[in-house]
C-alpha cells in the first residue's frame, strides 16, 4: 500500500490525476493507492506535522496561491519527510530549484497517462526495493525508517522491546517479541536467541557454546540448548553467502 497526496489548487486537475492513478492502480492489481487531496499547499504541512502523515509520494502543483510547491517542498524536506515529490506545473521555469529539493520527477502540464504510468512504474520498482532494506515503525509517536542491515538485535525487557542499532542508537517498542519477529521473518538474517532476543547474523562477531558476542560489544548468554541450532543457522547463512573457492 502506498499513501499518495495531491495538492493542486485547481480541482479539475486533481480530478484528472487522481483518475490516472486509479486506472494505473486497476491496470496493476498488486498495487494499493491511498489518494488524498489538497487544493493549498499550507494545508498539506499542516497534515504532515500534526497527524504526522507520511505520504510516499506527493504530486504537487508548482504555481499555487499563498505558498509554492517549491516553498512547500522546501518545508516538508525540513520537517523531515522523504517522500517522492513530483511536480505538475505548466511551465520549466522552476525545474532547477525543483532539483534543490530532491524532487524525483518535474512533469510539465497537460500530463499524458502514458508518462505517469511510465514514471510510476519506475519509482514504485525503486521504492519496493527500498522497502526491503528498511523496516517502517511508529516510535515515540513518529513513522521512522528504520534500516535493517544496521540492526543489531532486539531485546525484550517486560512490556518494551528495545532495538539497538550499529551507531549506537536504541529504539524502544510497544510490539511483542513474536510481532517484531514476524516483520524481519522475510530477512534471513535474523534469528531469534530464547525468548528475549532477535540476532542480526551479520552482526555476530564470535559465538561459544554459552554465549554470542555481537560486533557492537554486547555479550548475550545463551539460553539452554539453544546454540547447536543458532551455530547451524549461522554457518548456513554465511555458506550461502560467501562461497568457499
Amino acid at each position: 500500500m502506498y499513501l499518495i497526496a495531491l495538492c493542486d489548487d485547481e480541482e479539475a486537475d486533481l480530478d484528472k490525476t487522481e483518475q490516472m492513478l486509479r486506472a494505473y492502480e486497476n491496470n496493476r492489481p498488486e498495487t494499493e493507492f491511498v489518494i488524498e487531496r489538497f487544493q493549498r499547499a499550507d494545508r498539506l504541512i499542516e497534515r504532515v506535522r500534526d497527524e504526522e502523515y507520511t505520504p510516499d509520494f506527493i504530486l504537487m502543483d508548482i504555481y499555487m496561491p499563498k505558498k509554492l510547491g517549491i516553498e512547500a517542498a522546501c518545508e516538508l524536506r525540513a520537517m523531515g519527510n522523504r517522500g517522492r515529490i513530483i511536480f505538475l506545473t505548466t511551465s520549466k521555469e522552476h525545474a532547477l530549484e525543483a532539483f534543490g529539493v530532491e524532487a524525483s520527477q518535474y512533469l510539465v502540464k497537460p500530463i499524458s497517462m502514458e508518462k505517469l504510468f511510465a514514471v510510476m512504474d519506475r519509482f514504485l520498482v525503486e521504492e519496493e526495493e527500498a522497502r526491503r532494506k528498511y523496516l517502517l515503525l511508529r516510535i515515540e509517536g513518529r513513522i521512522q525508517r528504520i534500516p535493517v542491515n544496521a540492526l543489531v538485535y532486539c531485546e525484550a525487557q517486560g512490556k518494551s522491546q528495545y532495538l539497538y542499532m550499529s551507531d549506537g542508537t536504541q529504539y524502544s517498542l510497544r510490539r511483542t517479541m513474536a510481532e517484531i519477529y514476524e516483520m524481519l521473518s522475510c530477512y534471513r538474517e535474523f534469528v531469534r536467541v530464547g525468548v528475549a532476543f532477535i540476532v542480526n547474523l551479520e552482526h555476530i562477531e564470535s559465538l561459544t557454546t554459552q554465549e554470542v558476542q555481537m560486533d557492537n560489544g554486547k555479550k548475550i548468554f545463551l539460553p539452554r540448548g539453544s546454540y547447536h541450532p543458532l551455530r547451524e543457522r549461522y554457518f548456513d547463512y554465511y555458506c550461502e553467502n560467501n562461497e568457499v573457492l
